[in-house]
């Protein structure tokens, strides 16, 4: 059955500075305006940020009409100059938080706050490695009393072998208000930031290092975590892993040991407690360690000078067991992630919808508990492609979102050219899939976990019948089988 997607409404934001873009030597194709956020600002307004031909620019919508709501807002440091260049964006207690490149050149990464009534603009310090270096940044996640962004970059702390790449955790408060006249004045007083270990431990480890994805916070074991798509080093051999966080454990690690290198010429070791000052630097004010000040603005400058030096956390935030819930060595990176908590008829299996580079989505049935009864097992391997409505500018098969609509029972993927909607179950494409196995009918199971195999008690799961590689057609935006 083909479903069509009518537009319901269609709002049209072209640059005007086309000309003055192919002058400056960009090519046509970069002086668009892409669009680079797209985020509720409250419930009744849409925030929107475009390169703009190079001149970020940011319009107010309502979503009742997509009226454009007051002026036209500077985009610079909310949103990139290139269609490239990575960015996160998030409103949170009225404030924008950001995370993007500054510059046309783009020498200037910025997590940026903005926008807020009663909250003064502050940014991460200009042009010291040691607070960024060369960052991709993946997601911005709002959580207690801090905004989150995860992001990979340069490691500061590992020069030996060249560039390497690390996955990052960086966290700041969002009653900061920034440091003292003398010290860290418009800076964040609070930025830190910890690594995160994605690795198969062993006598080697063997780390995937990259960040790919990430959801949101959700509940693993009963305990708030989120989940990642992680990738091995550009020139390592080829791999991807799914790694899940508890996010006490990435608290732990920010109330740890800091990190330094006292000299270019010596390794990165831990701080000595004796030289962290009080109140602990990263701390919010009013709340732990510093809740003795009613403001960041009245932070000793003891405390303010060590933060600006040493925002790096001593030790890596573990994955939940110590290792990664899945791993595939053997084909093209995965890039994107969706996840289903709930599943089964106990909703209490966690399926993985996982995006790769070649248009495959792979649908896992992960084991997350360490005294799981059951091991990780791919349930599909399905080619979501097509060629002849997604290559309106050639072929790209990169899956570059996912999104899992449970209500609906169906996987939306989104590709540079083109939208498909996956249906969660497929029952009919298997021969024997209603023989029930073990008291339990695989295809009377919820659509988030449908798929033609056996949920028994053993410690794994079992085809039944004919297992196809699908090939899903869409129309212009999706179809559903």
């Amino acid at each position: 059955m083909i479903v069509c997607l009518f537009v319901w409404q269609k709002l049209t934001w072209k640059t005007k500075d086309v000309e003055k873009c192919t002058v400056r030597g960009k090519n046509s194709d970069e002086c668009y305006n892409y669009i680079k956020v797209l985020v509720p600002r409250n419930d009744e307004t849409l925030f929107a940020c475009g390169t703009n031909a190079f001149n970020p620019t940011c319009r107010n919508y309502k979503m009742s009409s997509l009226e454009q709501d007051g002026e036209e807002v500077v985009g610079q440091a909310r949103c990139p100059f290139e269609s490239r260049q990575s960015n996160v964006g998030l409103f949170a207690g009225g404030d924008f938080y950001s995370a993007t490149m500054t510059d046309f050149l783009a020498s200037d990464a910025v997590i940026y706050r903005s926008l807020g009534e009663s909250s003064p603009v502050l940014r991460t310090v200009k042009y010291d490695s040691k607070w960024l270096r060369e960052p991709h940044f993946l997601h911005a996640i709002e959580y207690g009393n801090y905004i989150y962004f995860f992001l990979s970059e340069i490691a500061v702390e590992y020069t030996t072998l060249g560039k390497v790449v690390f996955s990052r955790v960086a966290r700041v408060c969002k009653n900061d208000n920034g440091g003292s006249p003398r010290v860290l004045e418009r800076y964040w007083t609070s930025f830190l930031k910890a690594r995160l270990n994605c690795s198969v431990p062993g006598d080697s480890f063997f780390y995937f290092d990259v960040l790919q994805s990430l959801t949101n916070v959700m509940q693993i074991n009963h305990r708030p975590a989120v989940l990642g798509v992680f990738t091995t080093q550009a020139n390592s051999i080829t791999g991807s892993a799914v790694c899940a966080f508890y996010m006490d454990d990435i608290e732990k690690a920010f109330n740890g040991k800091f990190k330094e290198q006292r000299n270019s010429e010596l390794a990165w070791t831990p701080v000595p407690d004796e030289m962290v000052p009080k109140p602990r630097p990263g701390s919010c004010a009013g709340d732990g360690p510093a809740a003795g000040y009613k403001s960041s603005t009245d932070f000793p400058d003891e405390t303010l000078t060590f933060i600006k030096s040493y925002p790096l956390m001593d030790e890596a935030v573990p994955s939940v067991n110590n290792r990664p819930c899945f791993t595939r060595t053997t084909s093209r990176y995965l890039t994107q992630i969706a996840v289903d908590t709930a599943a089964g008829p106990y909703k209490n299996y966690t399926v993985l919808f996982l995006g790769s580079e070649n248009g495959r989505v792979l649908k896992i049935l992960a084991s997350m508990h360490p005294n799981s009864t059951y091991s990780t097992q791919v349930l599909e391997d399905i080619d979501v492609y097509n060629s002849n409505m997604c290559n309106v500018r050639g072929e790209d098969r990169r899956i570059l979102g996912l999104e899992l609509d449970k209500d609906h029972h169906a996987l939306f993927v989104a590709f540079s050219s083109c939208v498909i909607r996956v249906p969660l179950s497929r029952c009919s494409d298997y021969g024997d899939c209603k023989k029930r196995v073990s008291s339990i009918t695989c295809c009377s199971l919820p659509a988030s976990i449908t798929t033609c195999c056996d949920y028994s008690h053993a410690n794994q799961s079992h085809l039944i019948g004919h297992r196809p590689r699908h090939s899903i057609q869409s129309s212009f935006f999706f179809r559903q089988l």
